[in-house]
């Protein structure tokens, strides 16, 4: 019996690799980069046109912002920086009204683009993992009438319509073929696969293997996590190879999603990052593992890499954080993700200062560089 159930595992993952390897993802795109969140919960941050100088100069070419701010967007506009808006979970409400969405989208995008080149809207952040069921129920439709608002604007070959989501979304994650989505969400899941699948939109995920090392510190090595040599694991099913946790994580959530039918979708990094501080009981919350793992992580997307899973299509990945958000509540974690304090001073050195252009990839990072300051 035993052996049987294994036989039919072997099959339906080896069905489920074929899907995944031949997708539309599976081959390199000419078009990447590397992106970084720009959190503004924080005291004497930089001026928006500040924030822009700060990222040209770093030549990095892509930003997510957690609203549409209408002074970040205006300060972006003719910078060729990509950014990525937010639509806030207490506003879904309205939108399920298809005028309301058309209003939203003709009010806080149209005036800005093309000027300023706006590439998504994330519709609320983290929903299927909240406690508001509510809320959960408004997000598909909200997100429908932003796509048919940007369809009646003529702006839906511009700008995808999705929404991040924590890794709690998955009820299994180890080993990666295993990744299945919570049972709860199956309905909702489907529907929110259909729509991307439909609208050629990406499934945007945000993955921390901080928080799996800080709540297992014992059983998980910290060098796995930070990308640092090691033995790593095998998938016993796959076979293949992960040496760190992140790439792991994303292709969990990529057989979740063929799963649930929907193998071709692309998969990408809203958030990852490394707190430099933290409290008494957030082990592994240094300076130290923070520039190790952004570090590590910025050298991995100077090699255009895929996961094992995909390893032709380089990960897109948007660094958490920009700043530290010094009024941001919670534990002290959360107040310092960032690669730069709120006075614009460096908060370690990740060695992210001098980038230069290529053919291939939106941005290559050097790894020399010494410690600046940006001006508020």
């Amino acid at each position: 019996m035993a052996e049987a159930f294994m036989k039919r595992i072997s099959m339906f993952l080896a069905f489920l690799l074929f899907s995944l390897f031949s997708s539309d993802c599976g081959f390199l795109g000419g078009v990447s980069g590397f992106g970084i969140n720009y959190g503004q919960i924080g005291n004497n941050l930089p001026d928006p046109e500040k924030v822009v100088d700060l990222l040209s100069s770093l030549k990095i070419t892509k930003t997510k912002i957690y609203d549409t701010n209408p002074q970040i967007l205006t300060a972006f506009a003719n910078t060729g920086i990509e950014i990525i808006v937010t639509v806030e979970n207490e506003n879904l409400s309205d939108l399920m009204d298809p005028q309301q969405a058309l209003q939203w989208v003709s009010n806080r995008i149209k005036p800005h683009f093309p000027a300023t080149k706006i590439t998504g809207i994330a519709v609320g952040n983290e929903i299927f993992t909240g406690e508001d069921m509510t809320l959960m129920s408004y997000l598909v439709p909200a997100m429908t009438n932003i796509h048919g608002a940007l369809v009646q604007l003529g702006l839906e070959s511009h700008i995808q319509v999705s929404t991040p989501n924590s890794l709690a979304v998955l009820a299994e994650s180890y080993p990666p073929s295993a990744g299945s989505f919570r049972g709860e969400l199956t309905g909702v899941m489907l529907q929110f696969l259909r729509f991307l699948s439909n609208t050629k939109s990406p499934f945007w995920i945000n993955a921390y293997p901080y928080f799996a090392y800080k709540d297992h510190p014992t059983e998980i090595p910290l060098d796995y996590v930070l990308f640092n040599p090691n033995s790593g694991m095998t998938d016993p099913y796959t076979k293949l190879h992960y040496d760190n946790m992140l790439y792991a994580q994303v292709d969990a959530v990529i057989f979740a999603i063929a799963r649930m039918g929907y193998g071709g979708l692309d998969v990408k990094v809203t958030e990852t990052g490394w707190p430099s501080k933290g409290d008494g009981d957030e082990v592994g919350a240094t300076v130290e593992n923070a520039a190790i793992y952004n570090r590590n992580l910025l050298r991995r997307q100077l090699g255009n890499e895929g996961t094992p899973l995909r390893p032709n299509t380089r990960l897109e990945v948007y660094l958490f954080a920009l700043f530290n958000e010094d009024l941001k509540p919670g534990p002290t974690s959360e107040r310092n993700y960032g690669l730069y304090q709120p006075d614009g001073t460096m908060a370690y050195n990740v060695g992210l200062s001098a980038l230069s252009t290529t053919s291939s990839t939106s941005a290559t990072i050097s790894l020399t560089s010494s410690a600046t300051k940006v001006q508020p």
